[in-house]
């Protein structure tokens, strides 16, 4: 590889980065595929007393326990529907293995910042924190996420306990 072309692989590199799109109902949405650490069925969840819906549960994955989140439940998209499609996809945030339902993986994409539009305003209506922006693809529109955000603030509770020690 020339000089140049390594440059040119650098510049590209910076250029776009992949989001890996899943749906949630009628929406598609986006994330850092970086987050990503593996996509797998749903299967069943032990339960944790007293913790909000959208915590489905936990599972032992391989000797670590993950905690489930229902990603349609915390977006209040109406309830559920468990098939064949469900997926559960495991993130590795900060460090903290969690695992997030979704309705179903599409692909992965490639986007250049120029094609990521900032989230509208909502006011107090909808919290947009957790959305870096739209992203139109051919003829969808992709919502994207900003995965470490949403799975670190104080309302989902995840990630203070790996802070304190407590886990």
């Amino acid at each position: 590889m020339t000089d140049k072309t390594k440059d040119r692989a650098i510049i590209n590199a910076e250029e776009s980065r992949e989001y890996l799109t899943f749906t949630l109902g009628d929406e598609e949405y986006g994330m850092d595929i970086l987050n990503v650490q593996e996509i797998r069925g749903y299967d069943a969840v032990t339960k944790i007393a007293n913790s909000p819906d959208f915590i489905k549960g936990v599972i032992n994955m391989r000797g670590v326990i993950v905690p489930i989140i229902d990603m349609r439940l915390k977006f209040h998209l109406g309830d559920a529907e468990y098939n064949q499609f469900t997926v559960v996809i495991i993130l590795n945030i900060v460090g903290r293995v969690v695992g997030m339902v979704v309705d179903g993986v599409s692909d992965v994409v490639a986007l250049k910042p120029d094609q990521i539009r900032p989230a509208p305003e909502f006011g107090a209506i909808l919290d947009t924190a957790y959305i870096d922006g739209l992203a139109t693809l051919d003829e969808r529109m992709v919502i994207v996420v900003d995965i470490e955000k949403l799975m670190s603030s104080g309302e989902m509770g995840l990630m203070d306990q790996i802070q304190s020690g407590a886990v």
